[in-house]
């Protein structure tokens, strides 16, 4: 009886530390591992310098779990991270400074946004629709916004044309992250209500 009195509390505890300073970067580095572990989920591809990887699934779990701040501010601290020399991007690139300018750049580059664009929406979305349906389309917004800038980066650095960019950045990657955008909006919809820190 009294290990199930005490569950609860230890659960209140452990809440109350997530909504301290300390408790809130602890969260942002555990999320920024998250993302690295999913970018080192990656297959080269032999038509385009941008490998399929698990990253963007990742970036949409940390702005779903962590809402548009802290998920936009765990973001810059995981390019900030790789800025520095820390192996968290895709072991395809070149990683550092050199990986943030070059071909998936501007991929990279869009994760703050993304993560911004999906934990946001999707809070505004859940008081009009269910969970899974706000999900599902911010996370579709998110990901809009993502082949956007990473294309018009691929497009610019490359200098390639719109049907190159379109086969290099695109067109091969579309299923695979509608498939994620439906996973990140079924689990963050099967979790309930995550907590805004």
């Amino acid at each position: 009886m009294q290990n199930v009195v005490a569950h609860p509390s230890r659960a209140a505890s452990l809440a109350g530390f997530a909504r301290t300073i300390p408790g809130r970067i602890l969260i942002g580095l555990a999320a920024t591992a998250v993302v690295a572990a999913a970018a080192h989920v990656a297959i080269p591809l032999p038509f385009t310098p941008v490998p399929l990887t698990l990253q963007p699934l990742a970036v949409l779990g940390v702005g779903l779990a962590l809402g548009p701040v802290a998920g936009f501010l765990t973001m810059l601290a995981y390019l900030a991270e790789g800025a520095i020399g820390l192996p968290v991007f895709s072991p395809t690139g070149p990683g550092g400074l050199l990986q943030l300018f070059g071909p998936t750049g501007g991929f990279l580059m869009a994760y703050p946004l993304v993560a911004a664009i999906a934990g946001g929406l999707t809070r505004l979305f859940t008081t009009h629709m269910a969970r899974f349906v706000a999900a599902f389309l911010a996370c579709n917004v998110a990901m809009a916004v993502l082949f956007v800038c990473g294309a018009s980066w691929l497009m610019h650095l490359g200098h390639l044309s719109t049907h190159a960019t379109w086969i290099a950045a695109v067109a091969p990657f579309l299923p695979g992250e509608f498939v994620k955008v439906i996973v990140a909006a079924g689990v963050y919809s099967a979790l309930g209500r995550s907590p805004r820190i």
